[in-house]
């Protein structure tokens, strides 16, 4: 009769102990390698590039919260969920039940494109960015605009007025880099950073508009000082290109 009991009793914990784990597993994951995101559903925080990334790649959802976005991957709404590198990474080692896969989305560099013959110009813009990079400006302006964060650069106001200039070819149609507000002027991360980069030379920024194609070769025929908003190899051959001012990273989360 013990016996019996005992068996019954094991019989009754194996079968809880499966149901639990199948009920905790849930839904198994369908994303493995970046060719599975086309087609899938995705997860994006409103208003960043990894949202964009997402439309282009598949059905995308806007969340305002990252962590709803989470709870939402591991019940199976979501396929998976595209974000900024840092904070894919930052949010995976907190939640259970979900991981970064090893091969980014996309990956490349963003640089300023400078005329070959100025070398001059070259060596002054890396020499601001390594300042900016010192002072947290850059990574301030890369999270404010990739992962969401609170950042607001301030433009130091100079002792005396500045007497030179640098033109800058921007794109109006690339946001989050550069783009044009409701009232017509340029705004963007490209904006902010060319700003910056102007305040530690002293020098005033003037902004031209350039389609993204046209960007490297305004340079080149010397219409512009400075270019934004292209990769790098684009220009190459034509151009010199800055040391990076950041490097771009999309992540893709996917359940365990």
């Amino acid at each position: 009769m013990r016996k019996t009991i005992k068996a019954g009793i094991s019989i009754a914990l194996l079968t809880a102990i499966a149901l639990f784990t199948l009920a905790s597993c849930g839904p198994s994951n369908v994303v493995f390698s970046v060719d599975d995101v086309y087609g899938s559903v995705i997860g994006g925080l409103a208003g960043t590039p990894s949202y964009r990334l997402a439309t282009e790649y598949g059905t995308a959802r806007a969340y305002y919260s990252a962590e709803q976005m989470m709870v939402d991957l591991r019940a199976g709404l979501l396929d998976c969920v595209i974000m900024e590198g840092s904070t894919a990474a930052e949010l995976v080692s907190g939640t259970s039940g979900v991981r970064v896969l090893y091969e980014p989305l996309v990956e490349y560099d963003l640089c300023f494109a400078v005329p070959k013959e100025n070398t001059r110009l070259l060596t002054a813009v890396n020499d601001a960015l390594g300042t900016l990079n010192r002072n947290g400006t850059l990574r301030g302006l890369y999270n404010k605009y990739f992962a969401g964060r609170s950042y607001t650069y301030t433009s130091t106001p100079p002792d005396e007025p500045r007497t030179a200039t640098l033109i800058v070819a921007l794109p109006p149609d690339s946001p989050p880099f550069s783009y044009k507000d409701d009232e017509g002027r340029f705004v963007g991360m490209d904006v902010e950073m060319a700003v910056a980069v102007g305040d530690i030379l002293g020098v005033d920024i003037r902004v031209l508009e350039y389609d993204s194609w046209e960007l490297a070769v305004a340079v080149w025929h010397g219409k512009a000082d400075l270019a934004l908003g292209w990769h790098p190899g684009e220009g190459e051959g034509i151009v010199n290109m800055s040391e990076p001012y950041a490097t771009v990273i999309q992540s893709i989360i996917v359940r365990r």
